[in-house]
């Protein structure tokens, strides 16, 4: 038995706001899909403009930089080919941070995911939870 839990994130390419309200919902159930065909479970899923941050189990079988590899190389894929997007060209930044976590602060990091928008409206990120910059 295992359980392997990682708070994920990683941004857009040069931090361009790409994830616009229209492509947003499509690329998270993209990602939801992608993650369940990986064997991995998703338990939180947001972000704003320029990232995203991803609450996985990831069974061990899988690298984390694999999972993450497939996810955003066939995310951005999805988006570029897909008929309801605009023409801007969709693509992330090279890299992205991980932190594991127990069981116990699962729930927090969470509901602290899924308040995203919320956190950067109001200023109450975790600076150690966000990108710091484009070259990150």
């Amino acid at each position: 038995m295992w359980r392997l839990y990682y708070h994920l994130v990683w941004t857009t390419k040069n931090r361009q706001p790409l994830i616009t309200s229209n492509k947003e919902q499509q690329l998270y159930n993209y990602i939801l899909g992608k993650a369940q065909a990986l064997n991995c479970q998703i338990h939180a899923i947001d972000g704003i403009e320029d990232h995203i941050h991803v609450v996985v189990t990831i069974p061990p079988s899988l690298a984390v930089s694999e999972f993450v590899k497939k996810i955003k190389g066939s995310s951005s894929h999805h988006l570029n080919h897909s008929s309801n997007t605009s023409s801007d060209k969709f693509a992330w930044q090279e890299g992205y941070g991980v932190f594991s976590l127990g069981y116990k602060q699962l729930k927090d990091v969470v509901i602290y995911v899924q308040n995203q928008k919320n956190h950067h409206s109001q200023l109450t990120t975790h600076p150690y939870l966000e990108p710091k910059n484009a070259e990150n």
